[in-house]
């Protein structure tokens, strides 16, 4: 699909060994639901995946669609507002990936603080990766779900005060331009 293909091509350019270079030993899909990004691109690129999810459901559900068996454990009925990966152990990770619906149910502190946490659970050289919509200008709240779209500024910002710098942005192509532009941004 041209979402996976793009979030690959963004990715690459950060893997493997060397200066600077996340490895590909580890990675953790932030709001993983049953697995989509997990099996698609993060299996694909990791020898080992960790899946977080406040949904056991979900991540039981991705476990019997049988990509279960390269992930390091599931870490069932977290909410991304309370979740340390250094909750799962092992060595830091090279890749910390949030996707649409994870971010947008955190408020703003609760996302900082969320970074910060992520942030210390990286390896050395580790990224964190947030791709999401983005609100043309200020923060949209949504009344059905309570669910917030930030523009891309307002983003930048909470980046910073969780004491993370941007290392690249990425505008998502071949989308509509009636619906919200999607970001890929990457932070350490």
């Amino acid at each position: 699909s041209i979402d996976i293909n793009s979030s690959r091509k963004f990715l690459q350019r950060f893997l493997r060994d060397g200066p600077n270079r996340t490895g590909t030993t580890r990675a953790l899909d932030c709001g993983a639901g049953i697995g989509r990004i997990t099996k698609r691109l993060l299996l694909p690129l990791f020898k080992t995946v960790d899946m977080v999810d406040v949904t056991e459901d979900f991540l039981t559900t991705g476990g019997r669609l049988g990509w279960g068996a390269a992930l390091h454990g599931h870490y069932k009925g977290i909410a991304l507002r309370v979740f340390s990966p250094q909750a799962l152990g092992g060595q830091g990770r090279g890749v910390g990936w949030m996707e649409p619906w994870d971010t947008r149910h955190l408020t703003d502190n609760h996302l900082s603080d969320f970074l910060k946490r992520c942030r210390a659970g990286l390896r050395p050289n580790g990224i964190v990766v947030i791709k999401d919509n983005m609100a043309q200008e200020g923060v949209i709240m949504d009344d059905v779900d309570s669910s917030v779209c930030r523009d891309l500024d307002v983003v930048r910002k909470i980046i910073r005060r969780a004491g993370l710098h941007l290392l690249a942005e990425e505008r998502q192509e071949n989308f509509p331009d009636e619906i919200y532009h999607v970001y890929t941004i990457a932070m350490r």
